[in-house]
């Protein structure tokens, strides 16, 4: 058990059974009654964010999350496999877990994170940058523009990012998956 006074950004509580993160937290003390504190709690499965107001003192069930090396083996069409690298179990996730923002950048062995809640990996992150082939990009054409401008490309797992001209088919690039940023060419 914690109080609202250990509240901290990244904090994991359960709530009715649902596991919630603390993205902000504020403690109010007002000039007229008691003190309380507000906080914005996001859903660690399904991404919802509400907002929810406790007095100050209250007793909350904290929850203490592992993250575990998991590696992406395939998908059935429903449900998407990883493995995890400490116990070699195939671990099932909807797509709803994992997030259309990640699954735009998944590749098969993709080395990943899980998050782990009483012995069971309950979601997963991706890496933050990713090294993932061009597939289709439009010719980039010497002289188009004064200043070096940008297209859009399509990498190997479906994602489209704006790149500059010089970048071709073939091409392995740096991507920042948060961003839907391109930051560098890897060969070439």
């Amino acid at each position: 058990m914690a109080s609202t006074a250990d509240f901290r950004n990244g904090m994991v509580l359960d709530i009715d059974g649902d596991l919630w993160t603390i993205t902000y937290f504020q403690h109010v003390k007002p000039g007229k009654g008691g003190a309380f504190v507000r906080t914005k709690l996001k859903n660690v499965l399904t991404g919802s964010v509400v907002d929810k107001t406790y007095r100050a003192g209250e007793k909350v069930t904290s929850v203490r999350l592992e993250r575990r090396p998991v590696n992406y083996s395939y998908t059935d069409g429903q449900l998407y496999f990883f493995m995890d690298a400490n116990t070699f179990e195939m671990i099932p996730l909807s797509k709803d877990v994992i997030g259309e923002d990640q699954l735009r950048y998944l590749k098969e062995n993709m080395e990943c994170e899980g998050l782990v809640h009483d012995e069971t990996v309950i979601s997963v992150d991706l890496p933050q940058f990713v090294e993932l082939a061009v597939t289709d990009t439009d010719p980039g054409v010497r002289g188009d523009t004064a200043q070096g401008g940008t297209k859009p490309a399509t990498l190997e797992t479906g994602a489209v990012v704006q790149v500059p001209l010089f970048v071709e088919i073939g091409d392995v690039l740096k991507v920042d998956r948060t961003e839907d940023k391109y930051l560098t060419r890897v060969n070439g």
